[in-house]
């Protein structure tokens, strides 16, 4: 809760009639300063920025949103080319896609005798695929084959469902999408 500008004021002024009528005409100048104030220290940092800033840093990194795109999803992919640093390792990268897909968020798998990568986002984070391939295209050399796809929901995770909860869903839901109560754990 913040203070009102009557609060700072000592009570022998409040018993006038001019400074409690100032204090409120005042006060929606020091609320918009104030608001602006945050909007300008939240803007410092990916995972508090607005709208406005998002915009900007999207700007500076060359990005274009899609339309359907969330701030949140936005923040994401800021963040995808703030995190992509060179030179390439497996280990920078499990970093990366930790931070950005979460601990569960992901599965990497690597044959070094191929030279294949394969990223398979998991149904949580889904809507990150697309951002997750360019995270992959800006760091993996051009000498990996890299692939990416969604984890798909398993016979170990499906069959913890009752047959009740599996006729309420489609083939396509039980396979691509994330499992009610906690079966997705």
């Amino acid at each position: 809760m913040r203070k009102k500008l009557q609060d700072y004021l000592p009570p022998i002024l409040l018993k006038t009639y001019e400074f409690p009528l100032l204090c409120d005409t005042e006060q929606p100048e020091i609320d918009r300063l104030r608001d602006a104030a945050d909007a300008v220290l939240d803007a410092q940092f990916i995972s508090t920025a607005g709208e406005t800033a998002i915009a900007r840093y999207e700007k500076i990194f060359g990005i274009t949103p899609m339309d359907t795109d969330t701030l949140a999803e936005r923040r994401f992919k800021v963040l995808a080319k703030i995190n992509a640093q060179l030179p390439f390792s497996v280990r920078r990268l499990r970093q990366q896609l930790e931070t950005l897909c979460g601990a569960d968020g992901y599965k990497l798998e690597l044959d070094g005798d191929r030279y294949t990568l394969t990223v398979k986002v998991a149904l949580t984070a889904k809507r990150n695929q697309q951002a997750v391939e360019e995270l992959l295209a800006d760091i993996v050399p051009a000498n990996m084959v890299c692939t990416t796809s969604l984890l798909y929901n398993t016979w170990e995770q499906i069959k913890k469902l009752t047959w009740g909860e599996l006729k309420k869903l489609t083939w396509r839901e039980i396979k691509e999408e994330v499992l009610p109560d906690g079966a997705n754990t």
